[in-house]
């Protein structure tokens, strides 16, 4: 299917999904959130892709979020999002096939929530990133004030999330928001590095991990270690855990099967 406001590729396991309105810097607006919340539905139901990357066209923005420009020429009132949240992925709090997002510029307001909706970031050496709603009489309402006190020191986040001060991707980094940090002509080869090496994991592996790391994080970890998940459940029953260990004693690379 083809869409208007953002491409979305398969290659092999990995999808791809580009945001698409670099006359905008990949901003948003309310058309864009609804085919976003139907990629990423697709995504999460396709048994055949196992790993997503989210990126923006162009060299210069990742996203700048919220398209103000549209807010103004429409009004406040048509400035809502899918239930999935911004980008169709800012509330989606129960996919658990990773996400890495690769930043190839500005990364503000929305599209930074997008960003820290992924489980892992790459960012280009020139992206900036930063949550400046407050300076546009909103706040980063998208997951923004939730998601970056829980990654970061608390003073820091707070003193992005308060002055809407941008920081560079090295601060980023510094800071553990981004997992690397390379030139721009690097940064998909070393975003499919990333995918690939997620793909050798048994996929359902790889899930239970990143359900139970989240979910855990609400609990004391007594408590966080004697729940139930059900992606750990589902891989327990799974046929990969009996060929995970056949393919090490044979010295082969497994099969995964995913069921």
């Amino acid at each position: 299917m083809a869409y208007e406001f953002a491409t979305y590729e398969k290659q092999g396991r990995i999808a791809i999904v580009t945001l698409n309105r670099p006359e905008r810097m990949n901003a948003l607006h309310p058309p864009a959130h609804c085919e976003l919340h139907e990629i990423w539905n697709d995504f999460e139901r396709d048994p055949e892709v196992w790993v997503g990357i989210l990126t923006g066209a162009g060299e210069k923005a990742f996203s700048a979020g919220n398209d103000l420009k549209y807010t103004a020429e429409h009004g406040r009132s048509t400035v809502r999002s899918a239930e999935t949240g911004f980008g169709g992925i800012t509330n989606r709090t129960t996919c658990w096939k990773p996400i890495i997002a690769a930043v190839n510029g500005y990364a503000l307001g929305g599209g930074f929530e997008m960003a820290l909706a992924c489980d892992i970031i790459i960012a280009a050496e020139h992206a900036r990133l930063g949550l400046p709603e407050v300076r546009v009489g909103l706040m980063a309402g998208a997951g923004g004030v939730h998601r970056l006190p829980r990654m970061i020191p608390h003073k820091i986040a707070m003193g992005h999330i308060l002055t809407g001060r941008h920081m560079t991707a090295q601060e980023a980094h510094r800071w553990g928001i981004v997992n690397e940090v390379v030139p721009l002509a690097q940064l998909m080869p070393t975003v499919f590095t990333w995918a690939n090496e997620i793909l050798e994991g048994a996929p359902l592996s790889v899930r239970a991990s990143k359900q139970a790391a989240l979910h855990g994080l609400g609990y004391p970890l007594d408590v966080a270690l004697n729940l139930n998940y059900t992606e750990v459940l589902r891989m327990q029953r799974s046929e990969d855990t009996v060929e995970g260990p056949r393919a090490f004693a044979e010295k082969r690379k497994p099969n995964w099967q995913a069921r």
